[in-house]
């Protein structure tokens, strides 16, 4: 682990409607108060973001990257500390904080800066897998959380090409939307080509999730048994569906509940390849490209400063 007191901290102004900045100064505040140095990394857009992060911890020896956001700021970081020993610190002040919150990471500001200090203080750092993925078109993304393809993936889609109304009533007007249009998409699945566990699923399905962990979406527990540091990916497939059949599953979603149901599939993996038409996929909330998407878990890519467990 790196000997270094510097603390990169990268703040979205954009998270938790405007309040990350304001965070990310209280942060800032704790963390030296705790005797560290801090580079707050705040960019134009993601893209500049994460450039200015890479050429900070380039520069400078860097004991952690502290994500001050939500999912998509965790996400930026995660591209930035994957297969390095930089520390990923994580203070959740987006709307959703899935990865955080299945992390056991506190919402409350200065806690959640005091597991950083802690952590990078002889505390609790815990080595965590992640995803990588690979889209149609090129892309190669990391991810903590879950990736997905099908309806939610195109109420995203639909989301980001609204323009009226805002915040959380742009989305329940995208699911509204969707839920006109939508039709089960015929995907073919393979599960670790090569392996002596391969195998095959083609059939249409109302959405498809691979998680290294188990929520996403604000709260959905779509792969529930997901764990963050197992070598493994779970997957959850939800078979064709009636609409009205569709909205009465899709709700047990956020207990985790939906797996109880014959509708709903699930399997481990090392590797995942989707293939489906005029269809895209998305980790962590962000949109990663078209499908065919080739996922694979990478053990250990991630050291997570974390609470001390008890």
């Amino acid at each position: 682990m790196s000997t270094s007191r510097r603390v990169a901290l990268v703040v979205n102004p954009a998270s938790g409607r405007g309040r990350s900045a304001e965070s990310g100064a209280i942060v800032q505040q704790r963390l030296t108060e705790r005797g560290f140095e801090v580079v707050t990394i705040v960019g134009a857009d993601a893209a500049t973001t994460q450039a200015l992060l890479r050429e900070s911890i380039a520069e400078t020896p860097t004991a952690a990257v502290v994500a001050c956001g939500g999912d998509g700021t965790v996400h930026l970081c995660v591209q930035v500390i994957a297969e390095t020993d930089v520390a990923l610190g994580i203070v959740p002040v987006g709307t959703g904080n899935d990865s955080a919150l299945a992390l056991g990471i506190p919402t409350d500001l200065l806690a959640a800066a005091d597991v950083i200090a802690d952590g990078l203080s002889g505390g609790q750092i815990r080595v965590l897998d992640l995803g990588f993925a690979r889209a149609g078109d090129g892309e190669q993304r990391w991810f903590l959380g879950v990736l997905s393809s099908g309806f939610d993936s195109l109420v995203n889609e639909r989301a980001n090409r609204m323009s009226w109304p805002t915040g959380q009533a742009r989305y329940i007007a995208a699911i509204l939307g969707e839920l006109r249009v939508f039709r089960a998409v015929p995907y073919v699945m393979d599960l670790d080509a090569g392996l002596s566990t391969a195998s095959q699923e083609s059939k249409p399905g109302m959405l498809v999730a691979v998680g290294n962990g188990p929520r996403y979406g604000g709260g959905m527990r779509v792969c529930p048994q997901a764990c963050f540091d197992d070598g493994l990916l779970s997957v959850t497939f939800l078979d064709e569906l009636s609409t009205p059949t569709f909205l009465r599953v899709f709700p047990t979603v956020y207990k985790g509940t939906h797996i109880k149901r014959p509708e709903v599939h699930q399997y481990l993996a090392t590797t995942v390849r989707l293939e489906a038409a005029d269809q895209v996929a998305y980790a962590d909330g962000e949109r990663i490209g078209p499908l065919p998407v080739e996922v694979r878990v990478v053990a250990g890519a991630a050291r997570v400063l974390m609470p001390r467990t008890r």
